[in-house]
């Protein structure tokens, strides 16, 4: 990936089929918030193969927030999303540092909940997430952030389930961009079996 790389209209069909074909599945599922679904949305498979990430970092590079110093995400999923669009955003020359939220505070040594170089309080961090379903998630990681000192107006997402994630966001001033939508997903995984 280069910093001549553009996400464009081939591109995003690409990572479109490939979610299609990779990160979903239609049966009966138990998601983490406990709700039944039909429809079950695993970008891992996808996010951490080489070139499944070169995609998506690019895409949601096209998203973070023009003055944001850094990308933030909730540890597991956010881990290589976050690494990768640093690591995009330093292709194209532009300074942008990554930062895992963990899901609780680290046990021993510092108590830390942020892991990655810090930014100076007040400073603008764009949140990146794998799958959003009600958006517990993003708001978890959000609430870390804003409790550190640091600023947070936008969440990126993969996939979006359309299941009340868009609506939280929107209730806690948030802005939700997601590069794929639940129904866009499951529409091409039946066009393409």
């Amino acid at each position: 990936m280069t910093s001549a790389f553009r996400f464009d209209d081939d591109a995003r069909r690409s990572l479109l089929e490939r979610l299609a074909r990779v990160a979903y599945r239609h049966g009966q599922f138990t998601l983490a918030s406990g709700r039944e679904s039909e429809h079950y949305v695993n970008c891992k498979p996808v996010s951490l193969s080489g070139s499944g990430l070169a995609l998506i970092s690019r895409a949601m590079l096209d998203h973070v927030d023009a003055q944001a110093v850094a990308v933030a995400g909730l540890t597991l999923g956010a881990d290589p999303l976050v690494s990768g669009v640093a690591m995009a955003a330093a292709l194209a020359n532009r300074s942008l540092d990554a930062l895992i939220v963990r899901k609780q505070a680290k046990g021993h040594g510092t108590g830390a909940w942020l892991e990655g170089p810090l930014p100076q309080k007040g400073a603008l961090i764009t949140v990146l997430e794998d799958v959003v379903t009600t958006g517990g998630s993003s708001l978890k990681a959000v609430h870390q952030l804003q409790e550190a000192g640091y600023v947070v107006n936008r969440v990126i997402t993969i996939v979006d389930r359309e299941e009340g994630g868009a609506k939280a966001m929107a209730a806690a001033g948030l802005d939700l961009v997601s590069l794929f939508r639940l129904t866009e997903v499951s529409n091409c995984a039946r066009e393409l079996s």
